[in-house]
């Protein structure tokens, strides 16, 4: 298992969001200073201050965290539950395990694994899963295990995801798509239990199916651009966590949007990723809040 992840001990995230209501920023800040907790940095959001809906991320440094996590955990249910406040608190000493799944594009699976390996990430990575072996070199190279596990032809899909989730569960915090060019079930994702992150280019709706880059060049398109996204049940409509967009011209060929639109992939997803693992990213609703 890749295991080159920046470490950040005796820190611990605490996310909070539910109806905006006075005093809200001072329970949380006097339950902190309660349990001997020094705020590092604290960012927050009101949809509207009468009636709207209060979003909070706060970073702070406790000594010994760990040994007091389950003290800080009652105080925050005795103090923010009765105010219908969601809370979720984190050991960021911990990093989260970040399963990728993949095909044969290798551009966003190699990039996730190069930020990682200089530290840029932080995760562990307990696998990555394909249903190609061309990148499987590169993956074991870079000391994390790979899995082949092919899709079979056809619309049932059940056996291949089958042998995903037998890898999957009770291994990952979260998976993340670098171009798996499999849909997947709505049974697949009730049961890996933990978010999906996705990553494509960002024609959709136009331009479906396969090259979209060609159909891009044909129609003379201005802007290309990638979105990640968490994964749902209606295909590539769930709640979108990063977007960019890169600017071309009628010079460009359908291989340089191809070439430029991955590189937008990278970034968007990378980016995507490493909010999600540092906890940024509240979802509400179908959109999410990123801090």
């Amino acid at each position: 298992m890749s295991t080159n992840t920046p470490s950040q001990p005796d820190h611990a995230s605490l996310i909070v969001n539910g109806p905006d209501q006075e005093g809200l920023v001072a329970a949380v800040a006097d339950l902190l200073a309660r349990s001997k907790g020094n705020i590092v940095s604290l960012d927050q959001h009101s949809t509207d201050p009468e009636g709207g809906d209060f979003f909070q991320r706060v970073v702070f440094h406790r000594t010994d965290f760990a040994a007091v996590k389950t003290d800080i955990e009652a105080d925050l249910a005795q103090t923010l539950e009765p105010l219908g406040m969601q809370w979720r608190l984190r050991d960021l000493s911990v990093p989260l395990r970040m399963a990728i799944l993949a095909s044969k594009d290798d551009h966003c699976l190699l990039d996730l694994l190069w930020r990682h390996r200089r530290g840029e990430l932080p995760v562990t990575i307990p696998m990555v899963v394909a249903n190609h072996t061309n990148t499987a070199e590169d993956v074991r190279a870079m000391g994390v295990p790979f899995f082949h596990v092919p899709s079979v032809a056809g619309p049932d899909k059940s056996a291949s995801e089958a042998e995903i989730l037998k890898l999957l569960r009770g291994n990952v915090d979260f998976v993340v798509l670098a171009r798996y060019m499999q849909i997947l079930s709505s049974d697949f994702l009730r049961e890996v239990g933990v978010p999906v992150i996705n990553i494509h280019h960002s024609f959709l709706p136009a331009f479906i199916g396969a090259n979209p880059y060609r159909k891009a060049k044909e129609r003379g398109v201005k802007l290309i651009g990638a979105t990640s996204h968490y994964v749902t049940e209606d295909l590539d409509e769930g709640p979108i966590i990063e977007q960019d967009v890169v600017r071309v011209t009628h010079a460009d060929s359908a291989e340089d949007l191809r070439r430029r639109g991955a590189d937008v992939e990278r970034a968007v997803l990378s980016r995507a990723v490493q909010w999600h693992a540092e906890d940024r990213v509240i979802r509400h609703g179908n959109h999410t809040i990123v801090f």
